[in-house]
């Protein structure tokens, strides 16, 4: 059997089934453990049996103290049946929606200053962390100076929720937005000026985010092995 655990819940949950559905024709068992905690709090407790493989999508954020540590440990549990407990290289869920390449073209934002800061922010995106040290964009500093508690994971996903900030194409609710994954046209009519997609299937529209470099980089071998 293959697993995929994730510590996502709601949309982050609905897109790794999405995943399973239309990259492994449901072959995986998804399942969330709800945070990372609960993702290491089943890695302890694992005893895979013969054939069965794991992957486990933690993000990686290493300007967090707390999920560094869980993460060194759950590498070190990992290590313990390497060919069957694989760690993704993945940062976060909202990583992988706004580093999507095209997010502005098909949602039709036109929240510049948040196109920009978008633009910036994946600029200096580097192992998993915001080198603010790379950013010259003064603009771009201040927006960062405005979080209370800095952190990659917390400003990456403010941003991705700025861009998706219609119903349709939220990935804030229990389900990514039906733009995602349904057919065309679900927009009513005085959104549509503003739709860039065209794709006319919700599987056309999957594929094309599962294919972009982000989520090829997530799978890995995983595409050709799970």
């Amino acid at each position: 059997m293959i697993f995929l655990w994730t510590e996502d819940s709601k949309a982050g949950f609905h897109f790794w089934n999405l995943v399973n559905t239309y990259l492994f024709q449901d072959r995986l068992q998804v399942e969330s453990k709800k945070s990372n905690q609960g993702i290491l709090d089943a890695v302890r407790e694992l005893v895979p049996r013969q054939g069965d493989v794991y992957y486990i999508a933690f993000d990686h954020i290493y300007d967090n103290m707390d999920v560094v540590n869980k993460l060194m440990d759950l590498q070190q549990l990992a290590a313990r049946y390497s060919e069957q407990i694989i760690l993704l290289d993945i940062t976060c869920f909202e990583h992988i929606i706004l580093s999507f390449s095209k997010l502005i073209t098909w949602t039709g934002s036109r929240n510049y200053k948040a196109i920009h800061l978008r633009k910036e922010i994946l600029g200096a995106l580097n192992q998993h962390r915001i080198a603010v040290e790379q950013i010259n964009d003064m603009d771009t500093l201040n927006y960062l100076k405005g979080f209370k508690h800095f952190s990659t994971e917390r400003i990456l996903k403010s941003l991705a929720n700025n861009l998706t900030d219609t119903a349709k194409w939220s990935i804030k609710g229990n389900k990514m937005g039906a733009c995602w994954c349904e057919d065309c046209c679900v927009l009513e009519e005085s959104e549509k000026k503003n739709c860039g997609v065209e794709k006319s299937l919700g599987k056309e529209k999957l594929m094309e985010l599962f294919s972009d470099q982000e989520m090829q980089h997530i799978l890995g071998k995983m595409l050709t092995e799970a």
